[in-house]
């Protein structure tokens, strides 16, 4: 069989979700026909073949990885979510309710009890248990904190502190520290002597005896090295910082720009308090990515795929009411051209064109100065340079496809003066667009509100609005 065949047999091979909704359609089967029965027969429900359908669908979860499974209950109706989260093995709770999404973990807690939540939690380190501590009952983390050892309730308390955007929220305490007055082959016989080694190992820490960050040890150089040699004699003092009140943000910008592996983080004396490491950032990096997209859809937060219909109207009532502000707004601007309407009916045809245009170029502008605010690329002085350069942008574009614009209208309407208008105002809406797109962001942002939320819905709305005001006032000078 050819590389191609075998690649083409991937592609066909069912996901786990289907393999999964399969293996629910078999089971569901049997249990609906013991439903249509005058009298159900139990032994039907309880036969050989369904206790067969329920170990092939727990055999096949328990091969699944944490982060598939969660993938499947999120793509699950309510009913046949708790079927499966009832299924997935205790050891392996906290580990499924890390991967889900916020909407959907809710659930998945609502339908435990406390003890089944304290006990999800032993199998988790300190800063994993951090992330899931928002969504935990108040007394549910009062018995985790009481469960755990001394050090791990303070780095418990540690993780818990720092906001939910900052590095230290990232943190991983677990951390292999080496001296640099230790030969190679001494710290080769520490880590045999571990169980394992903490995921993302890609360097040793070194560290003096006040736990003070000295420098790193590369795991390649760790293999190569004699191992007569010291640690000091082979370590690097080149090495990324980060500190736990920094940005996550900056965070991820250094892991992409470095391409880094793991990286330590330190207080303000150099003090080791753990590392973040590359799985953590793209985790991060996805998860903000998601959210930013749900905010310039006007959405708060994710939402369940199968949440109750009232739940899901609280998540979208506040955008949909915006719009219906500035869909009233929009309709009165057209109200103040009534008449010129009546006397051309030609511009109720085209007005939706220079509104659509418009606001397609403002969310353009838009998504392109939120990405650069989240990369820390724009500043006050680099600001006006930016609206001076989207200014020439709209010009160009309002010019280049104005004419166009113009020259069709004036094949399908026989009238120069009203090309001319349209070429006008798609060019004035499109610089409009320009200003509002990079304005908008900037003054979210200056008042420390999230760029991202609900900046698509406003751009939408002012050039709607102002495009048809731009559009009707200049048909109504030039051509009535």
């Amino acid at each position: 069989m050819t590389e191609t065949d075998n690649d083409n047999d991937q592609d066909n091979s069912p996901t786990p979700l289907q393999q999964v909704t399969f293996l629910l359609r078999k089971y569901k089967l049997v249990e609906g026909l013991v439903n249509l029965q005058d009298a159900p027969d139990e032994s039907l429900a309880e036969s050989v073949v369904q206790k067969q359908n329920l170990s092939e669908l727990q055999h096949f979860l328990d091969q699944l990885h944490p982060a598939d499974i969660a993938l499947i209950l999120e793509a699950l109706p309510m009913e046949d979510r708790l079927l499966i989260w009832s299924m997935v093995k205790a050891d392996r709770d906290g580990e499924v309710l890390l991967e889900t999404s916020d909407a959907v973990r809710e659930t998945l807690i609502t339908d435990m009890g406390n003890h089944e939540l304290v006990a999800a939690t032993e199998y988790l380190d300190a800063d994993e248990i951090a992330d899931l501590a928002p969504d935990l009952p108040q007394e549910v983390m009062d018995d985790v904190f009481r469960s755990l050892p001394v050090e791990e309730r303070e780095q418990l308390r540690a993780a818990m502190s720092y906001p939910e955007d900052s590095v230290g929220a990232l943190m991983d305490f677990d951390v292999i520290t080496i001296r640099e007055d230790v030969r190679m082959e001494v710290v080769l016989r520490y880590l045999r002597m571990l169980d394992e080694m903490p995921d993302h190992t890609d360097q040793l820490f070194v560290v003096d005896r006040n736990e003070q960050l000295k420098g790193v040890l590369l795991i390649n150089r760790l293999l190569v090295s004699d191992p007569d040699t010291l640690v000091a004699d082979v370590m690097t003092n080149e090495m990324i910082k980060l500190h736990p009140d920094d940005v996550a943000q900056q965070a991820a910008n250094a892991f992409e720009r470095y391409d880094l592996v793991s990286a330590s983080v330190v207080d303000d004396n150099d003090k080791l308090l753990g590392r973040v490491t590359v799985n953590t950032v793209i985790d991060f990096i996805r998860d903000k990515a998601e959210n930013d997209a749900l905010n310039l859809a006007g959405l708060s937060e994710e939402e369940d795929l199968f949440a109750p219909v009232l739940k899901s109207v609280r998540n979208r009532w506040v955008w949909l009411a915006v719009n219906l502000v500035t869909a009233f707004i929009a309709s009165r601007v057209i109200g103040l051209f009534e008449d010129s309407i009546e006397k051309l009916v030609a511009l109720a045809a085209l007005m939706p064109i220079i509104a659509g245009i418009g606001g397609n170029s403002g969310n353009q502008t838009i998504t392109m100065i939120v990405r650069a605010l989240a990369l820390d690329q724009i500043n006050t002085s680099s600001a006006w340079k930016l609206i001076t350069k989207e200014v020439g942008v709209s010009i160009v574009n309002g010019l280049l496809w104005g004419t166009i614009v113009g020259l069709f209208t004036f094949a399908i309407y026989q009238n120069a003066e009203l090309g001319l208008v349209m070429t006008l105002a798609l060019v004035l809406n499109l610089l409009l667009a320009a200003l509002l797109g990079v304005l908008i962001p900037l003054t979210l942002r200056k008042f420390g509100r999230d760029p991202a939320i609900g900046s698509s819905v406003m751009i939408t709305a002012v050039t709607d609005s102002g495009g048809f005001f731009i559009f009707l006032g200049l048909a109504t000078i030039f051509l009535l």
